[in-house]
Parts: structure tokens; sequence; C-alpha cells
């Protein structure tokens, strides 16, 4: 994993010598909502890292549902410090996945995003500047919605078209920073239509119970991840 990080924070691999902590902050895709059995693909990997022949690492889930980046942005390093325990005061590393929220048309299909590109483009970059200066970032990318299902709660319009556009922006501000990007949106449309359909709940926005337990398995398969195990 090659992460820029500010001098004083260790790479993940000088510090992993023991059990870690990490915080996962985001909207309603990282606290889990839609998945009544399992608690989402955060609370999945928590449970996963329990287990008596697990490294043990410590997992604190900081979803909001409903948030944009903004939010996460204002609310990250208040909570950040806040969390830790034993040897260390402060957690090792950071999952960062939102962004979905800000992509939604408001009101009709034709509507303005609910967070104007250039200013999604804005905050984004001081979101992983400012995780980055805390310690190492993960992020994870978001899935692909359902457009037939539209529009969620009678007000917001989510579409592929938006949603590419607002990941891509994310993702290229995660490789000009190298910090690891899982572009689950791509992964998952790879699968075929069929595929992502079942594995989201009927409002088309949020995963289903197979959803998160394909999320999971995603976030396991991958390479900046499996540092953890």
């Amino acid at each position: 994993m090659q992460t820029i990080v500010a001098p004083s924070v260790k790479p993940l691999g000088q510090v992993n010598s023991h059990p870690l902590k990490l915080v996962a902050l985001g909207d309603s895709i990282v606290y889990g909502y839609g998945d009544p059995e399992g608690g989402g693909w955060v609370e999945r990997l928590r449970r996963r890292w329990m287990l008596p022949d697990s490294p043990g690492h410590v997992l604190y889930n900081l979803g909001v549902r409903g948030d944009c980046v903004k939010q996460v942005q204002e609310r990250l390093e208040q909570e950040f410090r806040h969390r830790g325990e034993l040897r260390n005061r402060v957690p090792d590393a950071i999952a960062l996945s939102v962004g979905v929220n800000d992509s939604a048309r408001l009101a009709r299909i034709t509507g303005r995003n609910f967070t104007d590109f250039e200013v999604f483009q804005a905050e984004m970059a001081a979101l992983l500047e400012k995780a980055q200066h805390l310690c190492p970032v993960l992020f994870v990318g978001m899935v692909p919605v359902d457009e037939e299902k539209m529009p969620f709660f009678d007000c917001l319009y989510f579409n592929h078209a938006d949603q590419y556009r607002y990941k891509e922006a994310t993702r290229l501000a995660c490789v000009a920073r190298q910090i690891p990007y899982l572009d689950i949106f791509d992964l998952w449309l790879d699968r075929g239509k069929d595929w992502w359909r079942s594995r989201l709940t009927p409002d088309g926005l949020h995963p289903n119970v197979l959803g998160y337990q394909a999320l999971l398995q995603d976030v396991l398969n991958w390479e900046p991840m499996q540092q953890f195990s």
C-alpha cells in the first residue's frame, strides 16, 4: 500500500505488530442500512475480527444515513480523536465511503444535484487531505443504484451517469493522493444487471443482505485490505 501520510503518521506496515484500531466513516452504506441480518459490510467485518483466530482488530462504525461529503468532513477529526483504546490513543487507519448522496438530483430527473459538482470536488479534496493528515486512508466506492426504482423518498433521483461522474472525481482525487480506492460501482456493473439488481433493496439505493455479503467479500479480496488479515 502506498499512502502519503503526514510525517508523524506511521504507514500501516509499521504498526500492525499488534491489533489495529480502525474507523469507517461515511453514509448509510457504512451504517449498514438494508441488512437486518448482518448489519452491513462494516459490522460483518467487525464481527469477523472478533473471532478467536482473527487478528483482533477493532473497528468503529461511524456511518450516518444521509451524510454527504461535507457532513463527513465536518465530523471527521472529532470522531477520530475520540476513537482509540489500549496502546493506541487514536485509530491506525480510516476507511471512507461517501458521495452517492451528493450526486442525487433534487425534485425531478433534470433537477440540480444535491451538491454542485465543483463544490463536491473541493469538499472531497478537503476530506481526503484532512483524513490523510491523521493516518493512512482507504476509500470504498459507491454501489450502483437501480434507476427504475427512482425517485427515492419521492424527491431524490439517483442515476448512473451522475454516479459515474461523482465516483470518477473521487477515484481521481484518491489516485492523486495515492489513497487506495475500491471501485465498487464498476465492479458490480461488470457482473451484469441481473446480478447487481438482485443485491439491492426494493428502494433501489441500498444493498440487501446478499448485497452486503458481496460487498464484504469485495473488501476482503481487495489487496489494500488484505494487509489487515
